[in-house]
């Protein structure tokens, strides 16, 4: 069920999704731009790649730290597994909610480790954000550039209403294609077919079969 999504986006999207790594500092993110925000992670994640060669090399265990360390801070976990899910979400108990973050967390951590192997000397451009100054939620665009042609990578991002303050990533498009609407299709006929239950057992099964693979594949 995710094997196709997996293909579609590896690549373009393990690079681009990367780039949403980094520790928001509390005291300077509430005043910062929404072109700053992604400006400084990506920073912060170029630095962190090019120092730790265990990172680079896809070690899955160091990379669960590093996720749990600095991307939740920046991102809108919350949100986005429930965006995913979609309506199910809502009528879906407690206990199956935490284990649908848990198990989209996972599958996104791996996702994630693949990256890290294929980034090496790419830029990144950061593009004028068209929005009011009081706007709560706006797309920010960038691209990535290397060899070969630019990867167009945007964000949407919204300004968090709790500690620390600053602006939290909730969704990313790779070359036209938006990462939460892709998994909400999948995830629909995933629930259609098998229920909530369903869902939980198939990205269970995904994650067991990306947890079995060699590190840094």
């Amino acid at each position: 069920m995710l094997t196709s999504l997996q293909r579609m986006l590896k690549g373009a999207m393990l690079i681009g999704a990367m780039l949403i790594l980094g520790q928001l500092t509390s005291a300077s993110a509430a005043d910062e731009t929404p072109e700053a925000f992604i400006k400084r992670l990506s920073g912060d994640v170029i630095d962190a790649i090019k120092t730790d060669k265990s990172i680079a090399a896809g070690d899955v265990n160091k990379i669960v730290v590093l996720v749990d360390q600095k991307v939740m801070p920046s991102v809108n976990f919350l949100r986005m597994t429930a965006s995913a899910v979609g309506p199910s979400w809502r009528q879906a108990t407690p206990e199956q909610q935490k284990r649908l973050q848990e198990e989209f967390k996972t599958l996104l951590v791996r996702t994630y480790s693949g990256a890290l192997s294929q980034f090496n000397d790419q830029t990144i451009l950061i593009k004028p954000v068209r929005a009011a100054p009081d706007d709560k939620e706006v797309v920010v665009r960038t691209e990535v550039r290397g060899k070969g042609d630019p990867i167009q990578l945007d964000y949407r991002v919204e300004k968090a209403t709790d500690a620390p303050a600053g602006w939290r990533i909730y969704n990313l498009n790779v070359m036209g294609v938006w990462l939460v609407d892709n998994y909400r299709s999948q995830f629909a006929q995933e629930i259609n077919a098998k229920g909530v239950d369903g869902l939980i057992a198939s990205l269970t099964d995904r994650n067991k079969s990306n947890s079995a693979k060699p590190q840094g594949k």
